[in-house]
């Protein structure tokens, strides 16, 4: 099959490029719009997008983005509530914090649930906005409590794709069906202490935000595509999930953000790092058979990679790392400059810390001679709260905790001392990547924290003399691999 043809059949099922869903906001809608207008999946990040979306008013709304996608919510009066509590049209004054949204619970009110349900929305309207190709939406299965009305936002707004990893989003097809429909819908909540066959849910009902329950018609439901690291969790969610699952992404421990622990006990290296092994690979022939598309993650972001990739069997590549530092993403471009030309000069490290997230999950973490990132000398402070762990209390009731909550508090609540040791705070830390950091003491701001797949230790094979660089231009270079892969025979 000639390059061009081969290209034109995978666009009019799938693409072969998927841009990750990184961050909060790392991937947002202007990076996901450059990516679907190139012909690929644009992904926008759903991590904590109410926040930033409250912070991008306070700050101003620069262009009016924000406040053209309210003008086409649908639901009345949404919008200009949210707007007359946040919008600042000048901007904070000097040296004000931004205000702060109520942490989420396994209840809230109507008011925080339409507030992030418009947050999503307008993410993915604005992503879609002027061009015909197709954006998805990243949530983060861990992050239980907003998925939901962030599920309804996104498809308000006409999502193509969702994609989830860390966790196991077996109800998330489900769900999709059910809010296509504007339907209630439920996700089971993962709570520490439940008795033997006790359960808790999070429950979202469209019909509770429309006027007098009247809905509209029907949503189109996105096609759904799970984050894995073992062929174990591709078959259990292509067997068992409560509705239908499109196809997954592969995920390789060389990838940014959240990776799975090995298999097995854990092993560190000298650098303390999770070691990996062969049990930690996935059988792409096994993989094959469940007859899905499936997309490679980790150490895909090159032509070379792509062409392996669909040679193997694969329907592309999802690529995050390359984009993460592109002109459209939403890293702040003092970071990007500074990240950049520290691995450009060999002063960038990768290290997947085993500690770093209250989730458990090894994390990777960038570090750069000469550029300042959160570090456990951080004065703990949970306000954000999107990594709480729900808990049984004493008194039977349903509390949270963060293991990189300050200490006491955590120990108060029940929670190991232990537990505690390493910690960073994601959700503050993440947010700052973005420009967005809180203010503390009116002066001190918070600091960076910055994951990227291990692609960028090389990325100055890609940049090739430059120091900045488009999206389309990653898309451009990924797709040269399309014209040597020999596709798998089956």
């Amino acid at each position: 099959m000639h390059t061009t043809d081969r290209i034109a059949a995978a666009e009019a099922g799938h693409p072969l490029v998927i841009q990750g869903g990184m961050g909060a906001a790392v991937s947002n809608w202007a990076l996901a719009r450059a990516v679907a207008a190139s012909g690929q999946l644009g992904v926008v990040s759903g991590t904590a997008l109410d926040t930033i979306f409250v912070r991008r008013l306070q700050d101003g709304d620069a262009g009016g983005h924000l406040r053209r996608a309210i003008a086409h919510f649908p639901i009345p009066d949404v919008g200009e509530s949210v707007l007359r509590r946040y919008f600042l049209a000048e901007g904070r004054p000097a040296g004000t914090p931004y205000k702060v949204l109520p942490m989420y619970k396994q209840v809230v009110s109507a008011a925080r649930q339409q507030l992030t349900v418009l947050a999503n929305f307008a993410e993915v309207f604005l992503a879609k906005e002027g061009h015909d190709g197709r954006v998805g939406v990243n949530l983060l299965t861990k992050v239980q409590l907003p998925n939901l009305a962030s599920l309804y936002g996104a498809m308000l707004a006409g999502v193509d794709y969702v994609l989830m990893g860390a966790g196991i989003p077996r109800e998330i097809p489900g769900a999709l069906d059910a809010l296509a429909e504007h339907r209630p819908a439920t996700l089971k909540l993962d709570v520490e202490g439940l008795a033997p066959g006790e359960s808790e849910l999070i429950a979202f009902d469209p019909r509770d935000h429309w006027p007098s329950g009247v809905v509209p018609a029907p949503l189109a439901r996105p096609r759904f595509l799970p984050i894995v690291s073992a062929n174990s969790l591709a078959t259990t969610l292509a067997r068992k999930a409560n509705g239908r699952v499109d196809g997954f992404v592969v995920e390789a421990p060389t990838a940014g953000g959240h990776n799975a622990p090995p298999r097995g006990e854990l092993r560190l290296s000298e650098r303390g790092e999770p070691i990996y092994g062969e049990r930690d690979l996935v059988d792409l022939a096994k993989l094959r058979e469940l007859g899905l598309p499936f997309w490679l993650a980790g150490g895909t972001g090159s032509p070379d990679a792509l062409a392996a990739a669909l040679a193997a069997g694969a329907a592309g590549i999802q690529v995050g790392t390359l984009f993460a530092y592109c002109d459209e993403s939403g890293l702040t471009a003092e970071l990007k400059a500074q990240v950049l030309a520290g691995a450009l000069e060999g002063r960038v490290r990768i290290h997947t810390d085993p500690r770093a997230s209250p989730t458990g999950y090894p994390f990777k973490l960038v570090e750069v001679d000469g550029v300042a990132f959160q570090d456990d000398r951080r004065e703990r402070n949970c306000d954000l709260g999107y990594l709480r762990t729900p808990y049984r209390t004493a008194s039977g009731r349903i509390g949270y905790r963060c293991s990189a909550e300050p200490v006491e508090t955590y120990v108060a609540k029940g929670g190991d001392r232990a537990d505690t040791e390493g910690r960073r705070c994601l959700c503050n830390g993440l947010v700052a990547n973005v420009g967005h950091p809180q203010l503390r003491d009116g002066a001190i701001e918070e600091l960076p924290l910055l994951t990227s797949g291990d692609d960028l230790l090389t990325i100055g094979r890609f940049l090739d003399g430059r120091t900045r660089y488009a999206a389309a231009d990653v898309v451009e270079y990924l797709l040269a691999g399309a014209a040597s892969a020999t596709p798998t025979v089956r």
